[in-house]
């Protein structure tokens, strides 16, 4: 690939709010995906728990106690969910809504025990009026939804939780 090419598309890109492309010429193909790449989430979610208890030793407040402890039964759960096998998390890219469906009198793209495919469309986060599909990276058996239908999400939160297939 030319590398001007590149930088051309680059730089058109980031003038926008583009976070995936993929452009193919011939036989070369190039995918680029725009932003912090998604597994930060993951560290964010190890961080509390590792730094809470000094947290709580550290300072004096009354109102840091009473938050730690509801937080630590939330991830008990999630890791109670696979206790012997590894799961892995799909990513919200970007702010916005959570969609489940296409639209509301559509099925869900995928059901909790659905077996997923690389490049299969999980669901959609709707972003600055824009409908971004979502699809799974790698392939995995749905094990459970994080999101409501029709929540907002954060950059990096998680959606769905998968065991590898």
């Amino acid at each position: 690939m030319d590398v001007e090419k590149l930088k051309a598309i680059l730089a058109a890109l980031k003038e926008t709010d583009v976070t995936r492309l993929t452009w193919t010429d011939g036989q070369e193909t190039l995918d680029l995906r725009l932003g912090h790449p998604p597994a930060v989430a993951p560290a964010l979610h190890a961080v509390p728990l590792a730094a809470a208890p000094i947290a709580a030793a550290v300072s004096t407040p009354p109102s840091v106690a009473p938050v730690a402890p509801p937080s630590a039964p939330a991830e008990k759960p999630a890791a109670a969910a696979a206790p012997g096998k590894k799961t892995f998390t799909v990513n919200s890219p970007f702010v916005g809504t959570f969609y489940r469906s296409a639209s509301p009198d559509s099925p869900a793209f995928v059901e909790e025990g659905t077996i997923v495919k690389k490049g299969q469309v999980l669901c959609i986060v709707e972003a600055m009026k824009l409908m971004n599909e979502i699809e799974a990276e790698q392939p995995g058996r749905l094990v459970e939804v994080l999101i409501q239908n029709g929540s907002p999400v954060e950059y990096g939160e998680a959606l769905f939780r998968f065991e590898p297939a």
